[in-house]
């Protein structure tokens, strides 16, 4: 089916991202796979290509781009030659970290930090999730205090991404209220602030090469400098800025069953068994058409959504159900893909087993699956 989201524009900055991914990525990714650590050298690469920091306003370095499919183009080649852990450490940039600087930072903040990230020379992360909180951010419980000049921070976060090689880390911390109702602020910890530290760089199933770690504040004083956006509005721009990165994952859920899927044919249209191709089988043909099927239409809702940012018109419950039903979609079609190439599926050599693992966590961050549908239900039938 032809697809219509993409013009010329698109098109040409396709080849700008597909060659800055053959020269630079693609024959890397396995050497940052087993070396669980992606070279800092490819971020600085990216930022002379003019691949990150694509929405910053040129004013602050970047290219001013408000159209999400020039992001989209650059989630669908790196999805091409599976390297998923930069493309998460990339989206964590550029639809979380940035987004929050240059919507609420100041404008000598954003001259301090925005350039920098769209280089590549400073690495943003944000940190909500703590060792006892997940989607409940109200449970949050580190605090900051008010101090003469600024904040003191103390606390700990986990399952941080980018969170050893990030130089900025925007962080959420309760800065008053009593416990029933708390009110949050961010806060922008630099790399080198005293009492500021990384754990562990935590291993996981999959996004073995993108560095996610565990992060303590130990009575860091914050400046006022370094407050973003209003004290104890926290919460309200954390719920503006989720739709992208809900929107964030559901590309890259779309762009990755395209190539899986791409790949399993080739492999299923080459492979024999009992004298036929395994293509050739009625089981195999059924599972490659329902993929098919399930992909198109999650990828036509996403498309409306990517426009649908693009013009400032995407709703915080279609970006959930965005999110929802294209990871999802990703399980099912990743799953059944790898069970077609046999014992080749579960061998790390293949790449469906690395997409495999790399897609589990889609249902989970982001705000999980089961959030999603809460957001859903609340939009059709109420609160319970």
């Amino acid at each position: 089916m032809q697809r219509d989201l993409f013009e010329q524009d698109h098109d040409d900055f396709r080849q700008v991202v597909a060659g800055f991914v053959q020269r630079h990525v693609a024959d890397h990714v396995m050497e940052w796979e087993d070396a669980k650590q992606i070279d800092r050298a490819v971020w600085l690469e990216a930022g002379r290509a003019g691949l990150i920091g694509l929405h910053v306003p040129t004013a602050q370095g970047g290219a001013g781009l408000t159209d999400y499919r020039f992001r989209t183009v650059v989630l669908e080649e790196l999805a091409k030659v599976y390297a998923m852990s930069l493309s998460s450490g990339f989206s964590l940039q550029d639809d979380i970290a940035t987004p929050y600087l240059a919507s609420l930072g100041t404008e000598a903040q954003k001259q301090r930090w925005l350039p920098g990230m769209c280089t590549g020379e400073l690495i943003g992360a944000i940190a909500m999730t703590e060792p006892s909180t997940g989607s409940d951010l109200r449970g949050i419980r580190t605090t900051a205090q008010r101090v003469d000049g600024g904040w003191r921070l103390a606390g700990a976060k986990t399952f941080i991404t980018n969170g050893i090689t990030s130089d900025l880390v925007i962080t959420v911390a309760r800065t008053s209220g009593a416990d029933d109702r708390p009110a949050f602020s961010l806060l922008v910890v630099e790399r080198d602030m005293d009492g500021f530290s990384r754990g562990r760089k935590l291993r996981k199933m999959g996004l073995h090469a993108q560095d996610t770690a565990e992060l303590f504040f130990d009575d860091v004083f914050v400046p006022d400098d370094n407050l973003l956006g209003e004290q104890d509005a926290a919460m309200t721009y954390l719920s503006s800025n989720l739709p992208l990165e809900r929107l964030s994952i559901a590309v890259q859920a779309i762009a990755v069953s395209q190539v899986v899927l791409r790949d399993t044919i080739e492999y299923v249209s080459g492979r024999t068994a009992f004298g036929r191709r395994i293509a050739d089988f009625q089981n195999s043909r059924f599972v490659l058409a329902q993929a098919s099927t399930e992909l198109e239409m999650a990828r036509a809702y996403v498309d409306r959504c990517i426009l649908a940012h693009s013009t400032g018109d995407l709703s915080p419950v279609e970006a959930a159900r965005a999110k929802l039903g294209a990871t999802e979609m990703q399980h099912r079609l990743i799953d059944q893909c790898l069970q077609l190439f046999g014992g080749y599926g579960f061998m790390n050599e293949y790449p469906v087993s690395r997409a495999y693992q790399d897609a589990r966590i889609q249902r989970i961050y982001g705000g999980t699956n089961e959030i999603m549908k809460e957001l859903i239900a609340r939009d059709l039938v109420g609160r319970a």
